[in-house]
């Protein structure tokens, strides 16, 4: 078993278990966090008996993204906004495990969140989950590779919409679009993803597995997730640009100011 400080790992059989562990600040995508879910996911690929994964948040919500304070004066830090690479392969890592990944999702989903779900191959919510993408309103495009990703989910005009308006979506409108598999009332969720893992853990493992990767090896044609290895360039961009600095203070002042209403 692998000991995260940021992540909880359990191996059950065949199924095993990926958790973002830090439900009193929302489960933020902080470097560490990325980069041990990306350990996370790569030791569940060194046990060849587990079949089904499932990835969720603890607490309150699935993740509320990066931590947005990063966002406010564009400085040079160690978080994931400026070390932009650490998303990327913490994506790639989650999306190129071995093993089918359900992600189990609850309250919000936001940013960098939706991109973790994205790597996933099956996505499963509860029915007053929410979501949101952000970024242009912190002065940045959507990074990690979440541009191709949400093609290759929802369709480039939908991802336009969503990505350049920042405008929260539920449930509903997700499992719509494509990008949920199944939306259940929230008191159902755990047992709905049991049930979708009994079910795939059930099945023969070479046939199971050899389907995730063929479907990935087609939509890979479609749209290529390679082609995001500079996605931190245009972080760095972003975060020096005064136009979208300015962006970002009022995105943050009009948070601060909801969070005290």
């Amino acid at each position: 078993m692998v000991e995260l400080e940021h992540v909880e790992v359990a191996v059950d059989g065949v199924t095993a278990s990926i958790t973002m562990n830090i439900p009193a600040k929302l489960n933020p995508l902080g470097t560490a966090m990325l980069k041990e879910l990306a350990l996370a996911a790569r030791f569940i690929d060194t046990q060849p008996e587990v079949k089904v994964v499932m990835v969720s948040g603890a607490g309150r919500v699935f993740s509320a993204g990066a931590d947005v304070q990063a966002f406010g004066d564009g400085a040079t830090t160690s978080d994931p906004v400026v070390d932009g690479d650490a998303g990327r392969l913490m994506a790639e890592a989650l999306e190129r495990m071995r093993a089918v990944a359900v992600a189990k999702i609850h309250g919000w989903c936001v940013g960098g969140g939706l991109v973790v779900a994205a790597a996933c191959d099956l996505r499963v919510a509860a029915d007053d989950a929410m979501f949101s993408i952000p970024e242009i309103d912190l002065g940045i495009p959507l990074a990690w590779g979440g541009i191709p990703r949400l093609v290759r989910e929802i369709g480039p005009a939908l991802t336009k919409e969503l990505v350049m308006t920042c405008r929260p979506f539920d449930a509903a409108e997700g499992k719509a679009a494509g990008f949920l598999n199944r939306v259940v009332p929230a008191g159902q969720l755990d047992a709905e993803v049991d049930s979708l893992i009994e079910t795939l853990a059930s099945k023969p493992r070479y046939a199971l597995l050899a389907t995730k990767s063929h479907t990935n090896a087609v939509t890979s044609q479609m749209v290529g997730t390679d082609r995001s290895w500079s996605d931190a360039d245009g972080l760095l961009v972003g975060l020096r640009d005064k136009e979208g600095r300015e962006s970002a203070r009022r995105y943050l002042e009009e948070m601060k100011s909801k969070k005290q209403g």
